[in-house]
């Protein structure tokens, strides 16, 4: 005969997760870098956590494992969101589950100089960065039967003109443009929103020696912590009348 104490953990854990489960999140581009810190931060916020990735499966394996050790559920979800169809076969894995929250984290930073940039090569950062998020909102919205949020996560770029990096800077600054149309269409029961990062991770296409020179040049002189852009994100969770906004967290690289 089971024991009291037993009975009453059981009782728990089915109340919590079939009468009233957690609250579902989908983080796309999860399993590293700032969409893993989103997908960390969410599961200790008490959301369970759908994880897409495209190529990182062992990065997605691991963040998974990180994120159920916390007591959290987490659906990995592989797909390339540059493929329309592969967003359609996502969210036909997540049925018939309630999204609550969408962060639109995926996305690459190509470079390219606008006299010799390709149409592949713009075209293969426009579909991620832009027309993959749009499709990921409008698949979401569908999905948020109680109402929900949108992340869209920018770039300080948005607000920039970069030449080495023609069409990401574009995508971000359509991304923002996104997110003011998708809040005023999908008012007023999900809000939309964004998160423009400044310098946080080094990236792939910057030198150390590159990084080092930008990172001197903000006004706060040192990158941001992982912490300082997640907190973005509760803050935004939290207050729930405010749609249509970018939050800049830069260090000051935008008074530059």
């Amino acid at each position: 005969m089971q024991s009291p104490v037993f009975i009453f953990h059981a009782l728990h854990i089915f109340v919590y997760n079939f009468i009233m489960p957690p609250p579902l999140a989908l983080v796309t581009g999860g399993a590293k870098r700032l969409g893993k810190a989103f997908a960390l931060h969410l599961a200790r916020l008490g959301y369970s956590i759908a994880l897409h990735y495209n190529t990182s499966e062992e990065e997605a394996r691991q963040t998974k494992r990180e994120i159920e050790s916390i007591g959290v559920q987490v659906h990995l979800l592989q797909a390339d969101l540059s493929q329309p169809k592969e967003i359609t076969r996502l969210f036909s894995n997540l049925q018939p589950l309630t999204l609550n929250l969408l962060v639109n984290s995926a996305a690459v930073m190509s470079v390219g100089n606008p006299r010799e940039l390709s149409s592949a090569e713009w075209d293969s950062t426009l579909d991620l960065n832009l027309r993959a998020p749009f499709f990921l909102s409008q698949r979401a919205a569908r999905m948020m039967t109680s109402g929900g949020l949108i992340i869209n996560i920018s770039d300080i770029a948005a607000h920039k003109s970069w030449t080495r990096y023609p069409a990401y800077t574009v995508s971000k600054a359509g991304l923002e443009s996104l997110t003011q149309i998708l809040a005023r269409a999908l008012a007023p029961s999900i809000r939309v929103n964004a998160i423009a990062p400044g310098l946080v991770l080094p990236s792939d296409v910057v030198t150390d020696e590159g990084w080092g020179k930008l990172v001197e040049r903000l006004p706060l002189q040192r990158a941001a912590t992982l912490d300082e852009i997640t907190s973005a994100l509760e803050f935004l969770i939290k207050n729930e009348y405010i749609t249509g906004q970018t939050i800049t967290v830069d260090g000051g690289y935008s008074l530059l």
